[in-house]
């Protein structure tokens, strides 16, 4: 798909924590030039503001998942809008995406060590807890950090369903695999992969868990054909642990870059839907924002076009239609590219 010069200009405007991407995966910088900007993450905009709010002994609002006091039966969370996303793990998540460099985080992970606690049962904070999405970004997060988290790479293998996905809600009793859980559970395994090479058994169990969602066509009940959600088609950044076609999508991009592989044709239905939403000025709009408590904002609020999603939007069809040239690719024309 193409990005005309304005529109790429217009992405090049925003924080350093996206236009390093841009720059890269977009423009076609030069290495040098997209790494500078990256370093930049430390210093100014979204990733500067989140390390100023770190707290002394290594945490974010004084909490693992949840900001320190916060009770999940009260009434504060009755009456809140929707779950925080200031909290330890959230914060460590938007800085390795936005691309800081471990090292600026200094002896962060030993503070978490010894003064972080999950809320579910007060177990130490680099052990994990028992939801799958909560473990998956603290897998991908303590291996970014430069621990061993071989441990809880073990329990992905150990409490995946038959089904080949994951349910965050598994110690409830519940056997059958979700969408949400899923993804998020994959993305976490994904990055520690990237990052450590992982293990045999780990690779097979992503690949088992993709092959549960390619199945369904990142959008249907396996039975019925029927879409899972209106929520598939509600593209919105931050992605959080929300499933949508998109963050779907961008997922299995970075997949099949890691294994070497060609996009699966069982993705199509998905990217026609991100292809659909792009507006007449080749942008993409924020479709909803999750409720919740933030630091700040960091996207657009819904309705307007979001710089956030029109990127990740133009470089996974970029992506697909590079390699399924121009005969399979419903755009006349393409351009972009990575992460």
């Amino acid at each position: 798909m193409a990005l005309d010069g304005s529109l790429i200009d217009w992405l090049l405007t925003s924080d350093p924590a996206l236009r390093w991407q841009v720059e890269r995966d977009l423009a076609g910088a030069p290495e040098e030039a997209w790494m500078h900007t990256r370093d930049l993450v430390a210093t100014e905009g979204f990733g500067a503001r989140l390390l100023a709010h770190q707290d002394a002994d290594g945490q974010w609002a004084g909490g693992a998942f949840f900001p320190a006091g916060f009770d999940l039966e009260g009434p504060e969370a009755a009456a809140s809008d929707g779950q925080p996303w200031t909290a330890t793990t959230w914060s460590l998540t938007s800085l390795r995406q936005w691309g800081l460099d471990a090292d600026a985080l200094g002896d962060t992970a030993e503070r978490l060590r010894v003064n972080s606690r999950w809320e579910y049962d007060d177990l130490p904070y680099w052990g994990g807890e028992v939801d799958a999405c909560i473990n998956g970004m603290t897998l991908a997060n303590g291996a970014w950090l430069g621990l061993d988290m071989g441990a809880l790479a073990e329990w992905f293998v150990d409490h995946q369903v038959d089904e080949g996905g994951w349910n965050c809600a598994w110690v409830e009793g519940l056997r059958r695999a979700s969408f949400p859980s899923t993804l998020s559970a994959l993305d976490g395994v994904l990055d520690y992969e990237i990052l450590t090479g992982g293990s045999p058994p780990l690779t097979a169990a992503r690949h088992a868990a993709e092959e549960y969602l390619l199945r369904r066509r990142l959008l249907y009940r396996l039975g019925t054909g029927e879409p899972v959600a209106a929520w598939i088609g509600a593209f919105a950044y931050p992605f959080r642990s929300y499933y949508s076609a998109l963050r779907a999508l961008d997922y299995f991009r970075r997949a099949a870059e890691h294994d070497g592989a060609a996009p699966d044709h069982r993705l199509e239905d998905a990217v026609e839907l991100v292809r659909t939403a792009r507006q007449p000025d080749g942008t993409w709009l924020q479709q909803r924002r999750h409720p919740g408590e933030a630091w700040f904002d960091v996207d657009v609020p819904a309705g307007v076009p979001s710089p956030w999603v029109t990127f990740h939007a133009a470089r996974v069809l970029h992506w697909w239609d590079s390699a399924r040239g121009p005969a399979e690719g419903a755009a006349p024309s393409r351009q972009g590219g990575g992460s």
